[in-house]
């Protein structure tokens, strides 16, 4: 009975949750072995910031779809986020992710770079910062460290955090610089990233 309870109250906090993934060098691969790990009926959206040229975006969230068993599709302004869906943030385009009542919706732009990158992992974490605890952050593969501030903001809220590892990485540069800062609640190799997120949307 005590099982079955905490089951329900997992599903029912996973409901509210929300999955936010930036990725850079290396990412395309990285992503598909997570998003081709998550389950069917995955319980809440996932979103992510892939650094890459405009045009290049939608055919990756194509192949992605067509390999896993969520639905995955490039963003478009003013999305509602739906649970089972993963969208992918449109080369050379901000995406931010906007509460507004009981939906959340995307919001892209074309202002200027941040940290030389557009759309940059740092513009979605710091846009989700303040929904506390229904954010589950991931950093995966890539050069420099976009994502490290907007991820200090996340935890600061009472997000939750995971990183890669250095060893399955393609370069160890953004998920090192979140690490090196003491924000990741987990270091996972790639394999092992999909069952980690489903975990801790769940927890």
């Amino acid at each position: 009975m005590t099982n079955r309870g905490s089951d329900l109250r997992g599903l029912q906090h996973a409901g509210r949750r929300l999955v936010v993934i930036g990725s850079s060098t290396g990412g395309p691969q990285a992503l598909q072995t997570v998003i081709t790990g998550l389950p069917e009926h995955f319980p809440c959206p996932v979103v992510v910031v892939q650094h890459m040229p405009a045009g290049f975006t939608n055919a990756l969230a194509l192949r992605l779809n067509n390999v896993s068993r969520v639905v995955v599709r490039e963003a478009e302004h003013g999305d509602v986020l739906r649970s089972g869906c993963v969208y992918i943030a449109p080369g050379n385009q901000h995406l931010r992710i906007r509460q507004e009542a009981d939906v959340r919706r995307i919001i892209l732009s074309n202002e200027p770079p941040v940290g030389n990158h557009r759309p940059a992992v740092n513009v979605m974490y710091d846009s989700v910062a303040h929904l506390g605890n229904d954010v589950v952050a991931v950093i995966l593969t890539g050069m420099g460290c976009d994502g490290r501030e907007g991820m200090r903001r996340i935890k600061q809220n009472g997000g939750y955090c995971i990183a890669q590892d250095e060893e399955t990485c393609v370069v160890y540069g953004m998920p090192k610089s979140v690490v090196d800062a003491g924000l990741a609640d987990e270091i996972c190799p790639l394999p092992k990233i999909a069952e980690a997120i489903e975990a801790a949307v769940r927890r």
